[in-house]
């Protein structure tokens, strides 16, 4: 099935249950084809979400220095 960008973006959850059905969509722009929505294959891994709260890359530390106030050379550096 060929779809417009306009009939994707109206209809695009009809069209995801579509693809989940096995069916292929392309998605063009006036005559040409553009884009295709078809079904990922068996055996690719989906990557869990993370939780609310739960980071995925390792900790990092901001020096202290980077938080202290500015000197008046500082100030007077940005026109504070």
């Amino acid at each position: 099935m060929t779809v417009t960008v306009h009939q994707a973006k109206t209809h695009l959850s009809r069209y995801l249950a579509a693809v989940e059905d096995g069916e292929e969509i392309v998605i063009a722009r006036g005559k040409r084809a553009i884009a295709a929505l078809v079904p990922l294959r068996k055996g690719i891994a989906r990557v869990p979400r993370p939780r609310v709260g739960e980071t995925l890359d390792r900790p990092f530390a901001v020096a202290s220095e980077s938080l202290a106030p500015m000197n008046d050379s500082q100030l007077r550096e940005f026109g504070l």
